[in-house]
């Protein structure tokens, strides 16, 4: 493609680094990028992928915006307040770049619909707030063939993975959703604002090295950091044998919908 010296100067920045020049930044501008989730993670994860580029940005997310995302969730401001989340990210994003092409989806990621979101783009992020969603978009993106970053906050704490086929995947490591009331949500439990901005600047990351082919990302890996004592690890992992979805004899074929959590504080949203 021939960029515009308007781009050149827009991407500098990209095309100077030694690992992506020119042919990377033409990779990054004819991806295709789908964000589940227009919330926490989705608000930074959508805003560092536009800011770079990328060709085609999905949102999905059947929410609004209420008073409540103001703290964390920064693609979204108070003069938002009431408009579909999905709407209100993609008047900034086509703020920041007029030259990405933003898709809207103002609904839910179920089982009857999420093949269908995601069978046209390169690579998908997880930047939902439940287990039944994150289960869901694992089960589609593995059946699917598809990449997908993995991210998920709660307190002060975050975690990430990348799953490409052939690696471990979500059920992997975490075979089943925890039993209901378990775990609690951010709703219950509160969250750092700047954690969530942490979590989805590296999932921004995992997809633009996957869009370049560039790096090393967070396959078979886990990512942990606790951001209170600013302490990152990670955790080796490998494809379980007796996975029941990517394992030698897979008991999950299909997807289904599980019963998603009803959050009890005035139904405040990751």
């Amino acid at each position: 493609m021939d960029f515009t010296d308007e781009q050149l100067e827009r991407y500098s920045r990209h095309i100077i680094l030694k690992n992506v020049g020119v042919e990377g930044q033409e990779k990054i501008c004819r991806g295709r990028v789908l964000i589940i989730g227009a919330g926490g993670l989705g608000s930074p994860a959508a805003l560092y992928l536009a800011a770079a580029g990328v060709g085609v940005i999905g949102l999905v997310d059947g929410d609004v915006v209420d008073r409540t995302n103001l703290q964390r969730q920064v693609i979204h401001f108070t003069p938002d307040l009431g408009l579909p989340k999905v709407e209100s990210a993609a008047a900034k994003i086509r703020r920041l770049n007029p030259d990405v092409r933003v898709h809207t989806y103002h609904t839910l990621a179920l089982a009857h619909n999420i093949a269908g979101l995601i069978k046209d783009y390169d690579f998908i992020i997880d930047a939902t707030d439940n287990f039944p969603a994150k289960f869901l978009i694992n089960d589609a993106c593995v059946l699917g063939g598809k990449p997908f970053s993995h991210g998920g906050i709660l307190r002060f704490d975050g975690q990430a993975m990348t799953y490409v086929p052939g690696a471990a995947c979500y059920r992997c490591v975490f075979t089943a959703p925890p039993p209901k009331d378990l775990v609690p949500t951010c709703a219950q439990a509160g969250v750092l604002g700047a954690v969530a901005g942490m979590l989805g600047a590296i999932q921004a990351a995992e997809a633009l090295k996957y869009l370049t082919g560039i790096g090393e990302m967070l396959t078979n890996r886990l990512l942990i950091f606790d951001a209170l004592a600013m302490n990152f690890r990670t955790v080796k992992m490998r494809r379980n044998a007796n996975c029941p979805l990517c394992g030698r004899e897979p008991r999950i074929t299909g997807l289904a919908d599980e019963a998603r959590p009803v959050c009890d504080l005035k139904n405040a949203k990751h």
